[in-house]
């Protein structure tokens, strides 16, 4: 039986990662900050401390393979200076406490699957009709982009070691466990559809099994080496977006409300950036592939998440 070793396991991707890896007869070792037990007899938690760079090497040293998701949520709170540290911190100090380990004995682990973000391409040069963003694309230099950069090249030594080393540039994840559609329904709920600005800022989604299975698949296939952009193919504008959702809510009944930038602004500060920037990012080097998306439109993602 194939150890997987995921870090940051315990939230909404690695929790639909680990489903899926048990069901295919995996064993799965999530690396937490607290104790924690598990019923599962599939499942198991190891502590590690990213701060003090403390983790049991023995276990590292006897995975097959590694998913690594750890890394503060960039929407949870505004971004003050010291959000910023712990957002970037977050992430490189978990993937350099990774290599370090790994680095003392590579003879067993046959690939490493990280996450990272679209937030690496910054915003769309033109609207309407971007030319869409690749993964061979550089970084742009805002916060974002440079925290991706930063976040990626931590795991460079890996790659260096001769292990199959995987990125996942993630969009944003729709589930109906929570994320960013939790939000997006609060105020059609009361018959509000709230489009963000002028609302032709493109948005890169993905469904929470489309990415889950796409970890899995990363993980299994050896053809799968370098980065890859974690969207669906279909991509919609964030009024479109929101009319999409309001309508399977609501059906007509509902009212589209714009909110402003300014208000956006005032009430996200600098986070309103990500908010309204357009970000067209293409799928097609996962299709290429051979990766098959069950939900390549925002109208089969979202019937299956509200139903």
């Amino acid at each position: 039986m194939s150890l997987v070793l995921i870090s940051g396991g315990t939230g909404l991707i690695g929790t639909n990662i680990t489903q899926k890896l048990v069901k295919k007869g995996y064993q799965v070792v999530i690396l937490t900050r607290n104790d924690r037990t598990s019923t599962n007899p599939s499942v198991s938690f190891s502590k590690w401390d990213i701060d003090n760079q403390i983790i049991d090497e023995e276990l590292v040293a006897t995975a097959d393979y590694i998913i690594h998701l750890a890394g503060a949520n960039v929407a949870e709170k505004r971004w003050s200076k010291k959000r910023k540290k712990e957002i970037l911190g977050s992430r490189v100090k978990s993937g350099e406490l990774l290599c370090k380990a790994i680095l003392k004995n590579t003879n067993r682990l046959k690939a490493f699957v990280s996450a990272s973000a679209i937030g690496w391409y910054g915003p769309d040069p033109e609207i309407p009709n971007p030319t869409p963003f690749r993964e061979e694309m550089p970084h742009f230099n805002d916060f974002l982009g440079i925290s991706c950069y930063q976040w990626e090249n931590s795991l460079q030594s890996i790659e260096r070691a001769g292990i199959r080393l995987i990125k996942l540039r993630t969009g944003i994840v729709l589930s109906k466990e929570g994320g960013a559609i939790k939000e997006f329904k609060k105020p059609i709920k009361y018959g509000f559809a709230t489009v963000m600005g002028n609302g032709k800022q493109m948005v890169s989604w993905i469904h929470i099994d489309d990415l889950a299975r796409l970890y899995v698949t990363a993980l299994e296939n050896n053809r799968f080496k370098g980065v890859y952009n974690a969207v669906a193919p279909a991509l919609v504008n964030n009024a479109n977006f929101i009319r999409e959702l309001a309508r399977q809510m609501k059906g007509k009944f509902f009212t589209e409300i714009k909110i402003p930038k300014s208000v956006l602004k005032l009430v996200l500060g600098e986070m309103s950036i990500e908010v309204l920037k357009s970000a067209t990012v293409s799928s097609e080097k996962l299709t290429q592939e051979g990766f098959i998306f069950q939900y390549p439109t925002l109208s089969a993602a979202l019937e299956e998440i509200l139903n």
